[in-house]
């Protein structure tokens, strides 16, 4: 079975935001040092995807918000990031990704 994730896309001022979750975090709770991370399905799961869709919204999206072991791997494997800039709530990697372009 594929690798599915739960994803939401926003468009904001010509930009393009992408929330992905590893599918199986939804519903979870992630508390840490007063940081409370609700990972809802009304939020996060406008849209169940499969990872060859998690790479083209990686790639086209000008923000990213990733949350689970899988998709924060994924975008390390792109190299859209590096490990240095994951964090880790309640042992899971969250990683925010910024592509900043000069227009």
């Amino acid at each position: 079975m594929p690798e599915q994730y739960a994803a939401r896309t926003a468009r904001y001022q010509g930009s393009v935001m992408v929330d992905i979750c590893d599918l199986e975090l939804i519903g979870s709770k992630l508390e840490q040092d007063g940081l409370v991370i609700n990972l809802t399905q009304e939020y996060y799961q406008q849209e169940v995807i499969e990872s060859s869709y998690a790479k083209e919204l990686l790639l086209k999206c000008d923000t990213a918000n990733l949350v689970g072991n899988r998709i924060v791997q994924q975008a390390l494997d792109m190299k859209l990031a590096k490990e240095a800039s994951i964090r880790k709530i309640s042992g899971v990697p969250f990683l925010m990704i910024y592509k900043f372009q000069h227009r």
